[in-house]
């Protein structure tokens, strides 16, 4: 996908499948930060696999009695 630093379609989606924003990945893989030819395909991937990958959110006050402790500093 990113020719100029060499990031692949796969790549991508791994991240964002691991719930990272484009902007997560764009920093992190440093994709679309030169000529910019690929940001919108790269986009595409992101959105594409956060939908297929929605991430869960965790509310203390739905966790069940024997929860991890850490829990409780969530609320």
């Amino acid at each position: 996908i990113c020719l100029c630093r060499r990031v692949s379609d796969r790549d991508i989606a791994r991240h964002a499948r691991a719930g990272m924003s484009f902007e997560d990945v764009q920093f992190e893989l440093g994709v679309a930060t030169q000529c910019g030819q690929c940001e919108g395909c790269a986009r595409e991937i992101v959105a594409q696999c956060n939908l297929a990958h929605p991430q869960a959110a965790l509310h203390a006050d739905h966790a069940p009695d024997n929860a991890a402790p850490w829990l409780s500093s969530l609320a």
